[in-house]
């Protein structure tokens, strides 16, 4: 069996482990929307406070109450830790890092650098790794991709990569994580289907695009619509 079936079939029945990189106003919801669709998920944060809170059930984001998390902390099937050798365990790992913006109003690319160090130093055979933080066209093939293939493996082949851009709008009752249209891109078809297939068992909606190119520009497109909108009002 190939690597992409075999952790397909992981993904399908459930046995996949989930790892999230950043537990903020993004990767918690995730992180949550996964554990409730029954994939074990393991969360990494670097804020100790942070991580003890959530082993406790206590939320500190606004969209997720702390009974509905201490219920997946409880059971075991959500998990924070300050231990990204962990990630090891984790058959697909989401980076949910923060992109600010410097003093010059560049993007600060060191949160996404780091953690993609982190996934180097732990990157096995047949994980799949997503990037969902705002970035530039281009990151996650140009960056990400050449950083996790210094290991000896093999995009597409050995492990799997895709870009799913954060569309979390914090505080928003209507539109949440799970209902809000998630675009993924692959980086190969295999990374696109393993991608697809891994939001799917938690998310509504779908919506599939042919690169992490073009997913990294919607998200950029959808931002500057924000802001122009914002900007007129």
């Amino acid at each position: 069996m190939s690597r992409n079936t075999e952790l397909l079939s992981r993904i399908e029945s459930h046995d996949a482990v989930v790892g999230i990189i950043g537990l903020g106003y993004v990767g918690l919801p995730l992180g949550v929307a996964f554990a409730e669709a029954g994939l074990r998920t393991l969360g990494f944060d670097v804020q100790g406070e942070v991580v003890a809170g959530i082993n406790e059930g206590r939320s500190h984001i606004l969209d997720i109450s702390s009974e509905r998390l201490a219920a997946l902390t409880d059971s075991g099937a959500f998990e924070a830790t300050l231990d990204f050798g962990r990630l090891a365990e984790a058959d697909a790992i989401v980076i949910c890092v923060p992109t600010p913006l410097s003093k010059t109003d560049d993007p600060d690319m060191s949160y996404i650098l780091a953690a993609s160090e982190s996934v180097r130093g732990n990157l096995r055979p047949g994980q799949l790794v997503v990037l969902e933080s705002t970035t530039y066209p281009g990151t996650t093939r140009e960056m990400v991709q050449p950083m996790l293939e210094g290991t000896g493996l093999a995009a597409g082949i050995d492990f799997f990569l895709a870009f799913s851009p954060e569309r979390v709008d914090p505080g928003n009752t209507r539109w949440n994580i799970q209902n809000t249209p998630k675009i993924v891109g692959g980086l190969t078809p295999a990374c696109h289907e393993l991608a697809v297939a891994l939001y799917g068992e938690a998310l509504e909606s779908i919506v599939e695009v042919s690169s992490p190119e073009v997913a990294e520009l919607a998200k950029i497109l959808e931002n500057t619509f924000r802001a122009v909108n914002i900007g007129l009002v």
